[in-house]
């Protein structure tokens, strides 16, 4: 009797591992409905590409616009479109970026990750990016995401190079480039593509001295 009862505690507990255990199509729609609440919560209107280009490839802030980049699934919010000039194709340039970080899938518990301080502890990171046709590539070179998550730069970060400048300013009158993201986690760092989670960025860029 104390052999069968032992059995059916075994296979109880078996089947409760077997329904708690997550399929990647799981984690995928868990994902969808996690950028889907934070872009409710955060009264975001999201546009069409479409729609983005009449607008001369920029996002009303007034509005909250983002605009979702069809062929990465990239959301994007173009704060401040930069001065100078855009990377130019052959070009390979370092670029300062300030970020900070916050898990989409725990928002409550605030930022996950930043550099956006004007403590000397928190020295910005530095990329180093090559454009080669409509292509980049970039390497963390140093700076925290490098020290957390590796040198790769994730995919989704990049795709905002196309629409912004990376200058330095030369005057009060101007600014350096600012974006916000949402980032699934297939355009994401390894962590984010390890556990299929999304990741939302507010990111300044300029070229390094």
């Amino acid at each position: 009797m104390k052999k069968v009862l032992l059995s059916l505690i075994a296979i109880v507990a078996l089947l409760a591992s077997c329904n708690d255990y997550e399929t990647y199509g799981d984690k995928k729609e868990k994902e969808r409905n996690a950028i889907a609440k934070f872009i409710s919560d955060s009264t975001i209107l999201v546009i069409s590409e479409e729609q983005f280009v009449k607008q001369g490839y920029t996002t009303n802030i007034e509005r909250n616009e983002f605009v979702k980049l069809d062929k990465s699934g990239v959301y994007m919010q173009i704060v401040r479109p930069g001065c100078g000039t855009a990377i130019q194709d052959g070009e390979s340039t370092n670029l300062v970026c300030r970020f900070s970080e916050y898990n989409i899938l725990d928002m409550e518990s605030g930022m996950t990750l930043t550099n956006n301080a004007t403590s000397y502890i928190y020295l910005p990171d530095i990329i180093s990016v090559k454009r080669t046709g409509s292509t980049y590539t970039a390497s963390f070179t140093s700076g925290l995401m490098a020290n957390s998550y590796g040198a790769t730069v994730p995919p989704g970060w990049l795709v905002a190079l196309d629409y912004i400048k990376v200058g330095r300013p030369q005057s009060m009158d101007e600014d350096i480039s600012k974006v916000r993201l949402i980032i699934p986690h297939a355009q994401g760092h390894s962590y984010a593509t390890s556990y299929v989670t999304p990741y939302y960025y507010v990111i300044t860029l300029q070229r390094e001295a």
